[in-house]
Order: C-alpha cells, then structure tokens, then sequence
C-alpha cells in the first residue's frame, strides 16, 4: 500500500534503486527525471514520479552529491580572451541557452575563460579537482588540448561545433555547409558575377564547412571558383575590415561579399563605404548569425540565422545524459552524438 512507502525494503528512507524498481525503468533514467534532464519521455517521467510519490522517496542532494562525487556545478569553458566573448553576440547567445534550460534544474553554472597559457594551466588543476560534474566547451580549435584533457580525466563534456569529421566527444552544432550555400545561392539568384568570402578561423571546422557551401554553391551553378576571392578572416571586426581591404587590392570588380560572421560583415561594410561602394548597389552583403548587429545595420543586413540559444539548450540536453551515466560511450557502446541543427537564410535590404 502507498500508505507504507515511507520506508524501503531495507526499513529505512527508500533507495534511487528501488524508485527505478518500482517504475520498471534503469537507475539513470531516475537520476534523469530527479536531475530535470529533457531526454525522458512523458510517461517515463510519470511513472518515475508515481514511483517517488508511492516510496515516499526525498532526494538528498548533499548526500547524493557526495556519494556519487558530484558537485551540482557545470564549467561553461570558453578558450578564448575575454575581450572577443563580450564583442561577440554568439558567446552571448548560447550563454542565455545554456542558463535557461539550467533554470529548473539544481545545477550551478560557472563561466571560466581559458584564452591564454595560464588560465589553461589553471583550469587544468581545476578539473583534475573534478571540482565540477560536467564541461560545456565553446568556440574551441582544431589543436586545442582541452578535449583530450576532459576525456583523459573522464569528466563528461559536450562541444559546441565538432573540430573535425572525427569528433569523439558528443557535439551541438548548426548546418554550416548548408548556412554557406544559400548564402551564395541567394547572391547568385540577385544576379552578382563576383561573389567573394570573407572566411572565419581556418582551424575552426564550421568556419571550413562554411567555405565547402561557398564553393560548392559556385560549382553547382557552373561558376569557377576564382581562389583570389577567398579571403581569411578571424570572426572580429577588424578581421573583416583587413579582409575586406585585401578583397578591394585583389579584385576591385568583386560585386557581392559573403563574411562568414555579422561582425566580420560589420568592418567589412565599413572599408567598403570609406571606398565609395554603395551598398547593395554596387556590392551586395550578407553576413552569418542573424545577430542584433545583422538587424541594426545601415543597410539591415542580410544573414544566415543560426539557432544559437536552441543550440545552447541542446548542448545542456546532451550533457545532463552524459552527467546522468558517467560511464564513458565507449564502454556504453554508443556511437558519439551529434546534434545538427538548421540555419536559415533572412533576407534584407543589404543584398
């Protein structure tokens, strides 16, 4: 009777075990629906908490937390100065996704920033600590040494944009190759002859998947690839402004811009206005990330949107699993998890 379910089999404060008994389901799934993560169905979620009412079940989380050597804490890590996080609407955005889908749950959010030698050399101590249960990894490169460290360590950790085809680590990212394309598909549908790009990091994947959409939207058409129009940046502002001025030395005719980055577009659109060039008349622009810099533009600029608060969301979804069953996917036999999510190209008067 549910009027004995105060105490469990052992006559003591019922067990997690004997919750996950009761509801027919795993342990983790428990901890799941304890722990507030998304990845549990409606009625697996009823019977879990069925089971809690009937046992009388009260998680205790100092206890829980310390058997189970948990902190209640994530580390959001961004390997990046400070100064590019608060320029850049991106870090902004995904923070906001993360601390939303955190809201209703009892984790402690921690941002720590890891741009240089010695912030790295300190948050190397930190997680060797293991003084937190999990690792969000934002705007990371193809040779940084913070993911080998997390899995050497076995803390469980979640990265936004894989570093290559090859990812080991569960990843959230945006369709960057399709974001690139129709970027390009629209300025070859507005009519523009010389469509050049302003690239992000090349030791970013995304930033490489953005150029395979630009040269292959070219390629489809029956247009050349003309490689003077490819022009690096760095996801800053000035990164476009050099880029942009680059572009205007090598080929004074180009006719339409695509910088992979609103910022990017942002200094871009500055060299071209001190050059003369009208915007779109003369050069059509469209930038990426749909940002409140795309919006307030003189002209609003055209730009690819990616869903960059659902993608902090995801990343929390996929994390609180990874936290949930600490075992690594190795072991699990799981094939690493990789979350796509759609961009979407917004038309304006930039283009």
């Amino acid at each position: 009777m549910a009027g004995h379910g105060a105490r469990g089999r052992s006559g003591g404060r019922p067990t997690l075990e004997e919750v996950a008994a009761r509801a027919g389901v795993g342990r983790g799934t428990v901890s799941r629906v304890i722990n507030g993560s998304p990845r549990v169905s409606d009625a697996t979620r009823a019977a879990v908490e069925a089971a809690v009412a009937e046992l009388g079940y009260v998680p205790n989380t100092a206890a829980r937390a310390l058997a189970a050597n948990r902190t209640d804490a994530i580390a959001m890590v961004v390997p990046e100065p400070e100064t590019r996080f608060f320029a850049e609407p991106y870090f902004s955005d995904i923070l906001k996704g993360v601390g939303a889908q955190l809201s209703d749950t009892e984790m402690q959010l921690l941002l720590i920033f890891a741009g240089s030698d010695r912030e790295r050399r300190r948050l190397a101590q930190y997680l060797a600590a293991h003084r937190v249960d999990g690792v969000l990894l934002v705007s990371v490169h193809a040779d940084d040494p913070l993911p080998d460290l997390l899995s050497q360590l076995e803390i469980p950790a979640v990265i936004s944009g894989p570093r290559s085809e090859h990812e080991t680590l569960p990843s959230v990212d945006s369709d960057n190759y399709g974001g690139g394309r129709s970027a390009v598909e629209h300025l070859i549908e507005r009519g523009r002859a010389r469509i050049a790009t302003i690239t992000g990091r090349l030791d970013v994947y995304g930033a490489q998947r953005r150029i395979d959409g630009y040269r292959e939207a070219l390629e489809d058409a029956g247009r050349e690839v003309d490689e003077r129009l490819i022009v690096p940046g760095d996801f800053t502002e000035e990164g476009g402004r050099r880029a942009m001025t680059e572009l205007l030395s090598r080929c004074p005719d180009v006719d339409a811009v695509f910088a992979e980055s609103d910022v990017m577009a942002a200094g871009a659109r500055q060299v071209l206005r001190e050059a003369g060039r009208r915007i779109p008349d003369d050069v059509a622009l469209v930038g990426y990330d749909d940002s409140a810099i795309a919006r307030h533009m003189d002209p609003p600029l055209t730009s690819v949107r990616q869903p960059i608060e659902e993608m902090g969301r995801a990343m929390i979804d996929l994390l609180l699993d990874e936290i949930a069953d600490r075992r690594p996917a190795v072991s699990r036999g799981l094939e690493r998890r990789q979350v796509v999510l759609p961009t979407e190209l917004v038309a304006r008067d930039s283009s």
